[in-house]
C-alpha cells in the first residue's frame, strides 16, 4: 500500500504543516519526466507521495550515474537550503506517482522563517549526502549483481509493491555499466527464483533473497537514515 503522506512533511508540527501544505500544490511524477536539469536551478521542490526519482549526475557526454534516489522518504530540492544555485544533477523519475511541489523561492522563505521545516531539511540533505557518498564508492568497489540487488531493494522500499516497471535499458543508467552486464545478472537473480522479469514489468519474489545479494551499502544507508532522523 503506498504512503499518503510525504514523510517530511509529516514530521512537522501540525499547524507549520497546515501552513505549509497551503503553499503546496499537486504534481503528477510522470515515468522518465525530468524534474531538474544538471546546471540550472530549480524552479520547484517535489515531495513525492507515491512516486520515487533517481538522481543522476552527468559526465561529459556520458548518460550518467545515478547517485541517490528519493521517494515518500525524501524530497527533491534540499540543496535549496544552501541557496538558489544550480543544481548538479539531473532528476529523473523512476516510479511514476504523486507528489507535492512548491516554488523554490516560496520555500526559500520558509525556510528562513520555519525553524521546523529548516531542520527537516537539514536532516534530509545530510541523508542526501550520505546516501550519495555511499554511492560512489560501491560504484568502485562492489559488483554489479551486488550494486543492481542494491537498487532493486531500494526501488521497492520507495514503489512500496513488490511489482514495478523498470527496464534493462534504465537499470544499465542508473547503475553506470553496459546494458549486458544487468542482463546477466538480472538473470541469475531470475533463475535463482528472486525476481521475475517479463517485459519491463519486474516482481520481487524473495525479499530476504535478495538482502543477501545486495552489497552492504543498503544495510547502511538504511541505518544511517534510521540514526539521522530517529524513525526506523
Amino acid at each position: 500500500m503506498a504512503h499518503a503522506q510525504n514523510l517530511l512533511i509529516q514530521r512537522l508540527p501540525p499547524a507549520e504543516r497546515a501552513r505549509f501544505l497551503a503553499l503546496c500544490e499537486p504534481f503528477e511524477l510522470m515515468l522518465s519526466s525530468e524534474l531538474s536539469v544538471r546546471g540550472q536551478p530549480l524552479s520547484h521542490a517535489y515531495f513525492p507521495l507515491t512516486g520515487f526519482v533517481s538522481l543522476v549526475v552527468e559526465v561529459d557526454s556520458s548518460p550518467g550515474l545515478e547517485v541517490g534516489m528519493a521517494g515518500w522518504e525524501s524530497m527533491i530540492g534540499s540543496e535549496l537550503l544552501l541557496g538558489m544555485a544550480p543544481t548538479p544533477w539531473r532528476a529523473l523519475v523512476q516510479g511514476q506517482g504523486s507528489s507535492l511541489r512548491i516554488g523554490a523561492q516560496v520555500l526559500r522563505d520558509q525556510i528562513d522563517r520555519n525553524p521546523a521545516l529548516r531542520e527537516v531539511i537539514q536532516t534530509s540533505l545530510l541523508v542526501r549526502l550520505h546516501q550519495q557518498s555511499r554511492a560512489s564508492a560501491c560504484e568502485r568497489f562492489h559488483m554489479i549483481g551486488q550494486r543492481l540487488a542494491r537498487w532493486l531493494l531500494m526501488s521497492q522500499d520507495r514503489a512500496l509493491t513488490d511489482t514495478f516497471h523498470v527496464t534493462h535499458e534504465f537499470m544499465a543508467l542508473m547503475l553506470g555499466v553496459r546494458r549486458v552486464g544487468v542482463t546477466m545478472a538480472a538473470g541469475a537473480l531470475q533463475q535463482s527464483g528472486i525476481i521475475r522479469y517479463h517485459r519491463g514489468e519486474l516482481k520481487v519474489l524473495d525479499r530476504t533473497a535478495l538482502e543477501t545479494k545486495a552489497c552492504s551499502c543498503y544495510a547502511v544507508d538504511k541505518l544511517n537514515h534510521a540514526q539521522l532522523t530517529g524513525l526506523r
